[in-house]
């Protein structure tokens, strides 16, 4: 008979163990540990940009005053690419920590207090419809709001204080009038002060307009209903 038109073994059809479940269970939480601080060290590699860069334009910006309002606008701008970037990179991060949670709530968690009655019954299922189909949890303004409360709110109240303290005041004790204080170069002075009002109301709509963050168990269950949950495109990339 040939070997190869001998039917595949049915594994599926074979009782799983509790050890083997307990097994698997344990090289998944591993596989996902190891995703998620992946992404954890690419935010903190982005958080060390945007910290350095800031510390050491407000250092040249006091140095050379004559430079200070070109440099403070591009170091603005600089810290919203960082922002946006980290942000995009916290939504992969909450992919698989979210993972994580579920597994420590549900399958840890009971194992540790020796009652195995998972606080949320069907979490095996979402979790698994997930590796299926990775869902985004949280949306980009989410993010944005998170990783702006966390780190950079900070880096711009230090940039937009250095800008009012060495171009404005500055400028405008040496007696200057308010059209030439804030003009950079042959660029009239409406267009910082366009660039920078409007850089920080974008951040203002994005912390007042994100929309709260979902519970770990609500985020699993409303599926792709949510601007949130629609799918994450190149996981690994």
């Amino acid at each position: 008979m040939d070997e190869r038109k001998q039917p595949f073994p049915d594994f599926e059809g074979q009782p799983l163990l509790r050890g083997e479940y307990i097994t698997a269970m344990a090289h998944l939480y591993r596989g996902e540990l190891q995703r998620s601080l992946s992404w954890r060290l690419r935010l903190d590699t982005t958080t060390n940009w945007a910290i350095f860069t800031t510390a050491g334009i407000l250092s040249f910006a006091f140095n050379r005053p004559e430079y200070a309002a070109q440099t403070l606008l591009a170091g603005m701008y600089a810290n919203l690419l960082f922002l946006i970037l980290e942000a995009q990179r916290f939504r992969f991060f909450d992919v698989f920590h979210s993972r994580l949670r579920m597994i420590e709530e549900n399958f840890y968690g009971p194992l540790l207090r020796r009652d195995l009655t998972s606080p949320m019954v069907d979490w095996g299922l979402c979790v698994a419809d997930d590796l299926f189909t990775p869902r985004f949890h949280l949306s980009l303004r989410q993010a944005i709001r998170s990783r702006l409360g966390r780190v950079y709110a900070p880096l711009f109240v230090a940039l937009i204080a250095g800008w009012v303290l060495v171009v404005v005041l500055q400028r405008r004790a040496a007696g200057e009038n308010w059209f030439e204080i804030l003009a950079i170069g042959r660029v009239p002075g409406w267009v910082p002060a366009l660039l920078v009002v409007g850089l920080f109301v974008y951040l203002l709509v994005c912390v007042t307009t994100a929309p709260p963050v979902p519970s770990l168990p609500e985020a699993y269950r409303t599926g792709g209903k949510r601007e949130t949950a629609r799918e994450v495109p190149d996981i690994d990339a």
